[in-house]
């Protein structure tokens, strides 16, 4: 027993090493502890124990985290505090570790530390009386000192005028009543310190104040701090939530939210919530359905599992931003050298940005338009969309679609479902945090369709200008406005979006570069941030725009730059080891440029790449080295090499990879007049077959086409093998019609088509040449292959426009209205025909 009457506490103690939070005497604190030591005080003391005494443990300050145990005892705090486990609780998940309630009873210093293992334990000295935070005392501070005492009377004052400010029907509130009028007023610096919001650090100047007096004087400003936030609250909610909001971020240290977060902790948050749902600033129609919950949710006892979801759902509506906007940078100049420096080419994708801001900029009020960009893989849409925001000024979030087969990815799930959640849409605008976003809806193509409904219809209101300002999620259940949202889409084609969803999208072909836009491309993007991140500078590597081309023509063949940026990696990281080996502590400020160097024996690179000198800097890269990292060519000029027996013609595929070159090859044996295909193809393009032969065999004796024995129909006693290469591929399409006629026109006159002619369009049986699509595409593609001239349809020769000057000047352009025009443009000297029957005459309708 303490002379006093009190209880001592024993002289040695278990300490538990804390290194968040401090446990003041009179206070309850919960620590969560998880280290080797602690954990053993526990297991070994805690839980064995039956006694009083055995239950009471010291708690110490850390300086360091206990979770990082080692071997070596940090520092510690000479004065901790003793208290009782009132509650010891265990879980495995995530990983092993107790949660302690432990009530302060009172001070003590560390004499001497006893052991560090397996738990701490240290002969301590008892600071502060047991019984003056267990025993009430109606007569204050007994010393005799004057200054004590009004220190005392202004604190418990000062106690007062801040629990009147506070609710009394909150029940930490009710609390903090009940022990103002119950405890001795010594013992008031202890407990009020450890309930106003305070941080570690000053609770901790209160624990290390021994002696009474400059306790008062410690926890006396900490005090009136509480009470002026407070005032200050009030007086600004007054006004306006406004003024709320600009004051708690003009004073960041002011602890305004007593109540709100003691509420938290007792679980009665709702006026708090409520607060919060006022100050959301939603539509009417949103905040009736968000106070019809929260009067619910009041009802409601948090134990139920319909508390949670009540209180996610109120969450989720007050961090939507229903009126939260960024402010659009409409300075057109700007935007233009920005979309020029980020993006070469692409002249049609920015006119339509530049225009949408010009609008803007004269009308406020504009909905946000939705874009949908449709090209090969690699020619940069998405990274087009990331420009568009930074343009506008605006937030960017992408929305990944490929491979979404359910419609609640969309729309959301409702709320009656286990496990519900918001749609995609609306989670885009709670990370964004504003209202007028630039959404980028990546592979819209690519989306699936499954049990769970179409995620394609569901996209139908969200990307419809006419109906987006009024989208509602199936898990919030009220109207969100979409309409200040571009909504940008890319796709590959556009063959597999439905025709209702792609109705309601504008769509800008996106088609793929011409070799010098990749040469452009390589050198003013794609090298410079490859050197980037492989470690390397332009003092140390040098690639000539020769190199560059090489790589483009002779190892990728594609309608964007993905293979041309991995081929150029590839380089980066060959000089990368040769510059590693060769200078492992090399600076690139003391690299002085120089070009290659010729040494006896061979080029520098020559030698480089047999490692028997070290490189001088920089690196350049020949066509020697690039033969020695990237191997031999992937891709000759074979077109010629086809052309060497009658019967083969090249034409022009469109894919969704970009365009490509096509070779049509056709024989012819005795038979029976039997027509094979080969070469994976569909019904269309086997359709086109059978047209070229039917109209050759009508037109036979025009043209002098006979079989292998000189009889005038070709087929007869013939059989006929026509055979597209690359038989794993599938190809279907009209577009190679006019390409088989000239393919079985050569082989039955026995005639060479011109190896530099390349052809694409449509037939018909009365010998007609319809038009096609993916021109440019096919168009490069031709252009990539080395041919001179390109036949097309007449009704095409609009598309032309779209292609660059220089494209335009090197290759020849033939439209034919006719397959008579088709074959003269495609054989040397033309294709002789003879005189036919007169044209019948031309009748008026009478109609």
């Amino acid at each position: 027993m303490a002379p006093g009457g009190g209880i001592l506490i024993p002289t040695r103690l278990p300490l538990l090493l804390t290194h968040e939070g401090v446990l003041l005497p009179g206070s309850t604190v919960r620590f969560t502890v998880g280290s080797a030591r602690n954990m053993q005080l526990v297991s070994q003391r805690l839980l064995k124990g039956t006694s009083l005494k055995s239950t009471i443990i010291g708690v110490l300050p850390n300086s360091r985290d206990p979770e990082h145990d080692s071997d070596d005892l940090p520092a510690l705090h000479g004065i901790g505090t003793a208290g009782i486990a009132v509650q010891v609780v265990g879980s495995n998940w995530p990983k092993p570790h107790y949660t302690l309630l432990i009530s302060g009873l009172c001070r003590f210093r560390v004499s001497s530390l006893l052991k560090e293992r397996p738990f701490v334990l240290a002969e301590v000295e008892q600071l502060d009386k047991l019984e003056q935070y267990t025993t009430p005392a109606t007569e204050g501070v007994s010393a005799d000192d004057g200054e004590l005492r009004e220190l005392s009377k202004k604190f418990y004052q000062a106690s007062l005028q801040l629990l009147g400010m506070l609710d009394v029907s909150i029940p930490v509130v009710a609390k903090f009543r009940r022990l103002l009028d119950s405890l001795p007023r010594e013992t008031l610096p202890d407990v009020v310190a450890s309930m106003i919001h305070t941080s570690n650090k000053e609770k901790l100047q209160v624990l290390d104040a021994v002696s009474l007096e400059e306790r008062f004087k410690k926890a006396l400003p900490m005090l009136t701090r509480q009470i002026d936030g407070l005032k200050l609250l009030q007086k600004t909610r007054k006004t306006s939530p406004d003024n709320e909001k600009r004051v708690r971020e003009t004073f960041p240290g002011r602890q305004f939210n007593l109540d709100e977060e003691d509420e938290d902790e007792d679980g009665d948050d709702t006026t708090v919530l409520e607060r919060k749902v006022r100050a959301a600033n939603m539509p009417e129609a949103a905040l009736k359905v968000c106070l019809k919950e929260l009067k619910r949710l009041k009802k409601l006892p948090q134990s139920m599992p319909e508390y949670a979801l009540t209180r996610n759902y109120l969450d989720l509506m007050v961090e939507l931003p229903w009126s939260k906007s960024t402010k659009d940078c409409l300075d057109i100049r700007a935007a233009r050298t920005l979309l020029d420096n980020d993006h070469y080419a692409m002249d049609k994708l920015k006119r339509r940005v530049l225009e949408y801001l010009a609008v803007r900029q004269l009308k406020t009020s504009l909905k946000g338009p939705i874009l949908c960009f449709v090209g090969p893989p690699g020619v940069g849409k998405t990274s087009v969309g990331r420009s568009i925001a930074r343009t506008l000024g605006r937030e960017f979030h992408r929305i990944a679609l490929g491979g979404v087969c359910d419609q609640s990815d969309i729309r959301g799930h409702r709320r009656t479902y286990v496990g519900s959640m918001p749609g995609r849409i609306i989670n885009g605008l709670k990370t964004v945090g504003v209202n007028n976003p630039v959404f980028l809806l990546d592979e819209v193509d690519k989306l699936g369709k499954s049990l769970q409904g179409d995620p394609a219809a569901a996209l139908l209101e969200v990307l419809d200008p006419e109906q987006n300002h009024s989208f509602t999620d199936h898990y919030l259940n009220v109207a969100f406005d979409l309409s200040q949202v571009l909504f940008i889409a890319t796709a590959n084609t556009t063959a597999t979006i439905p025709p209702a969803l792609l109705d309601r999208m504008e769509v800008l072909q996106v088609p793929g570069y011409t070799q010098e836009e990749k040469v452009e491309i390589a050198h003013r993007h794609l090298i410079p941030n490859q050197l980037e991140q492989h470690g390397l500078t332009p003092q140390q590597l040098l690639i000539p725009q020769d190199t560059t081309q090489d790589i483009i023509s002779r190892h990728t063949r594609e309608a964007g730059v993905r293979s041309l940026e991995r081929k150029i990696g590839a380089v980066c990281r060959a000089v990368a080891v040769k510059v590693a080996e060769g200078h492992p502590s090399i600076k690139t400020d003391t690299l002085i440029p120089a070009g290659p160097v010729e040494p006896e024996g061979g080029s520098q690179n020559t030698l480089l790449s047999a490692g028997v000198i070290p490189p001088e800097m920089p690196i350049v890269i020949d066509h020697i080295a690039l033969k020695d990292i990237l191997g031999p060519p992937l891709f000759e000029m074979e077109v010629s090499e086809r052309f060497t027996l009658p019967g083969v013609a090249l034409g022009l595929a469109w894919t969704p990879l970009g365009g490509e070159i096509m070779f049509v090859e056709a024989s012819r044996m005795e038979g029976e007049g039997q027509l094979t295909l080969t070469g994976q193809l569909g019904d269309v393009m086997k359709e086109s077959a059978h047209l070229a032969i039917s109209w050759l065999r009508a037109n036979a004796k025009t043209y002098q086409l006979t079989n292998m024995v000189g009889a005038p129909d070709p087929l007869e006693g013939t059989d006929i093998h026509l055979h597209f290469p690359a038989g794993a591929v599938t190809k279907d399409g009209p577009s190679a019609g006019i390409t088989i006629v000239a393919c079985l026109a050569s082989l039955f006159s026995g005639r060479l088509v011109r190896s530099d002619v390349a052809m694409t369009g449509e037939i018909t049986l009365r010998g007609l040449v319809l038009p096609v699509g993916g021109i440019k595409d096919k168009v490069l593609a031709a252009y990539r292959a080395g041919v001179k001239c390109v036949i097309l349809p007449k009704r095409n020769e609009k598309d032309l426009e779209e292609l660059p000057a220089n494209i335009r000047a090197n290759l020849d352009f033939v439209t034919a209205g006719n397959l008579d025009e088709v074959l003269n443009a495609a054989f040397d000297g033309g294709f002789q025909r003879t005189a036919g029957p007169p044209a019948a005459p031309q009748l008026t309708s009478k109609l």
